[in-house]
């Protein structure tokens, strides 16, 4: 739900929840707030232990768990790309020996060939195990030419808070009295082999209202970070600031983006006269996609001059540093149909992904230096396939780029401009996918929008039969089709056990995301939400309508975001669906800005605390709209106490609520795994097993 690009860091969360309690005696469940707090473990220890009697006992549970993580565990998944650092790739692998994963190295020509040959960096289970900490991975930076020096991030059973320690990979060895960073919502990149630029919790009133850091430092090495100089700040108002860089060909350019909204940044870019960052002209609502030839790439999600929202721009980064008048090129414009996803730059090559109707499309982009101009042709890669861009080579102007759909295994590619594309690994398939069948339809919601849906179920099946539609409508997050033994998302093979039963497996493109570009996801913006809602009704009422499914056998899944989305549908249709799936939830939109990183999305929501905002927000919300004599569908909560993005409070008080009015729920809170409830393949498959037991027991058994 946060933007990759954003800091973080930890709350006192039992303070805060004892400070809230002490204003508002109005919520009888606010202590449920208090995370790590004897009275609110105990109820989460309690609701737990009522769920496992229920799911873990069911005939067929351990068969699913057991066969959920051998899915996962296989040692025949991708090797992703990592970072190609000069003749070597890294990737980070996880399998049933490596539960928490390895970093390692191959060289760079025999992974091309299919061939890798892995030398391990870091083994982050013995790292935990000699250390006593439950480390979980968060990646490296490991700085040009020669990626010697590396920092590491890790957390602590996987909350977004981490620490990040230099390491070099030469030795395999963390550096002696080299960077190291406490655990902190940090940003940090390199500036050169001995400055970072630092944001992160300097100590009081260096926090914004989000938990994030507003204050950048440059830090040298040998020198405390006490000393560091301040290089940019921001107001305890905005979201945070963080920090990153690009590498344009030999050059590294580092960059500050100071997050006023969760929408809107100020870019300040170095001024090569004396060092110091400068405010850019770089409009303050688009997105830096990459830099290439010495261009910024950026995407416009609103209009800027003549230039349309959805479309891609370059500018001069040495103009831009040195503040002189700046021209705003065009590099793409998509069609009405198409959204731009992913983009990626290779030495001379601009790579961009597009949704073409919710499937993807590859395109490789050259500048003509003399003119400055860009063309662009298509690459084939797979048709009707979700394509994402997984790395680059700069200096073969490469694109690694996976292809699949729920009934084809990903195939890792290597794609040049010219010829046909070079299969670097294509997985074998772990399901037989003869009697399955996927149908892309459009439903018409509540306005008359043609609402896009994917619908999974067996060769000649009869209606109606038990559906499940998993959906997310926020943040510009498109929902792309992907394997079955990966959807619906963080639930491993669910959607495949749930097809192999018979039953039908729906992901709905609903607005919110970015399935159609920036008008998508502001076409449900604030007090525009319900348009996501009334378009996941009018999917489920399409699959009624049409013989798939019968009101009452449809059960819907969303998380995070998605959260408020089947909390918001099950209150404002209960005669339409019969069972929920709700993972890491956001649910009370009255407290949610005051609940950790909550503040940061009020440019998504809307502010509980202006009355104007709140009048849209308070017809919706899922914990303030639960009813007193009303019926709703059994719901399965999943969350992790370890979540420092979305607050557990959020989905505990939601679950005491519905029980005190009668309702059935569901509950497992796990103690690890952070905003993904997954510190490992082990937690993943008992949840793809007990949500496939929760659907079995609700709804399959219904006429």
């Amino acid at each position: 739900m946060i933007r990759a690009t954003l800091a973080a860091l930890a709350l006192g969360p039992s303070l805060l929840a004892v400070a809230a309690a002490a204003q508002d005696t109005r919520d009888p469940y606010l202590w449920l707030e208090d995370i790590e707090g004897q009275k609110a473990l105990d109820w989460v220890k309690k609701e737990n232990a009522a769920t496992d009697a229920l799911i873990r006992t069911r005939p067929g549970f351990e068969t699913d768990r057991q066969r959920a993580k051998a899915i996962l565990d296989d040692d025949r998944q991708i090797a992703g790309p990592g970072e190609v650092m000069g003749d070597v790739i890294t990737s980070f692998w996880r399998d049933a020996a490596n539960p928490r994963g390895i970093w390692r190295q191959s060289p760079l020509d025999a992974y091309l060939a299919g061939k890798p040959v892995w030398t391990t960096l870091i083994d982050i289970d013995a790292l935990g195990r000699a250390e006593k900490q439950s480390w979980v991975w968060h990646g490296a930076d490991c700085l040009a030419p020669d990626y010697k020096r590396c920092l590491i991030s890790v957390s602590p059973g996987g909350t977004d808070a981490d620490i990040v320690r230099e390491w070099d990979r030469t030795t395999k060895s963390f550096v002696a009295d080299g960077f190291t960073l406490p655990q902190a919502k940090s940003s940090v990149t390199w500036e050169n082999a001995d400055t970072l630029l630092v944001a992160t919790d300097y100590g009081a009133g260096s926090m914004t209202a989000s938990g994030y850091p507003r204050i950048v430092k440059r830090w040298k090495r040998g020198t405390p970070l006490s000393t560091a100089a301040t290089v940019a700040e921001g107001t305890a108002a905005d979201v945070g600031i963080n920090v990153f860089a690009f590498m344009d060909g030999d050059k590294r350019r580092t960059m500050i983006s100071r997050n006023k909204t969760f929408y809107t940044s100020d870019i300040l870019l170095p001024n090569p006269g004396d060092g110091d960052f400068d405010l850019s002209v770089i409009p303050d609502t688009a997105d830096i996609r990459a830099v290439i030839d010495g261009q910024v790439i950026i995407f416009l999600n609103e209009p800027y001059a003549d230039f349309p929202a959805g479309s891609l721009l370059a500018l001069p980064l040495d103009i831009l540093a040195s503040g002189g008048q700046v021209p705003f090129v065009p590099v793409m414009t998509p069609t009405k149909s198409q959204a731009i996803e992913n983009v990626a730059a290779s030495r001379n090559v601009l790579w961009v992904k597009a949704l073409d109707d919710v499937e993807g499309k590859l395109f490789a982009l050259r500048r003509d230096r003399a003119s400055g101009r860009w063309s662009q042709k298509e690459v084939p890669v797979t048709a009707n396939a979700t394509l994402n861009i997984a790395g680059t080579v700069d200096d073969r102007d490469l694109a690694f780029v996976t292809a699949e759909t729920m009934l084809m295994p990903p195939t890792l590619y290597a794609v040049g401009e010219s010829g046909a594309p070079r299969v670097v690994q294509s997985l074998p398939a772990t399901f037989d996918a003869k009697d399955i069948r996927v149908e892309k339809r459009f439903a018409t919601s509540k306005d008359g929008t043609k609402v896009p849906y994917f619908l999974v179920r067996k060769q000649g099946a009869t209606g109606p039969v038990p559906a499940l539609v998993h959906a997310y409508g926020g943040f510009r997050a498109a929902q792309t089709p992907g394997y079955l033994t990966g959807q619906p998302y963080r639930a491993g093979p669910l959607g495949l056990f749930w097809v192999e039963d018979g039953n039908a497996y729906v992901l709905a493109n609903i607005r919110g995301g970015g399935e159609y570009g920036p008008a998508w996801h502001q076409a449900a913006l604030r007090e525009r939400r319900q348009n996501s809602f009334d378009d996941l009704h009018a999917v489920a009422e399409d699959l009624v309508a049409t013989g798939v499914s019968a009101k009452g056998k449809i059960a819907i899944s969303g998380r995070s975001n998605g959260g408020v989305l089947v909390g918001a549908a099950m209150e404002q249709r209960p005669d339409l669906y019969g069972a929920v799936i709700s993972g890491s939830p956001l649910k009370d939109m009255k407290r949610y800005n005051k609940l950790l990183a909550g503040a940061s999305w009020v440019a998504e929501y809307g502010d509980p605390d202006n009355p104007a905002d709140w009048a849209f927000l308070s017809k919706y919300s899922p914990y303030q709209n639960i009813r007193k004599g009303v019926k709703y569908p059994p719901i399965f909560l999943y969350l992790s106490t370890k979540d420092d993005r979305v607050h557990p409070g959020h989905a505990r008080k939601f679950a005491a609520r519905l029980t005190e009015y009668g309702n059935k729920v569901y509950f497992h809170e796990y103690l690890e795994g952070g905003h993904s409830v997954g510190a490992d393949h082990a937690e993943d498959a008992v949840r793809a097993a007990m949500l496939h037991a929760f659907l079995t027991m609700e709804l399959a058994g219904k006429k």
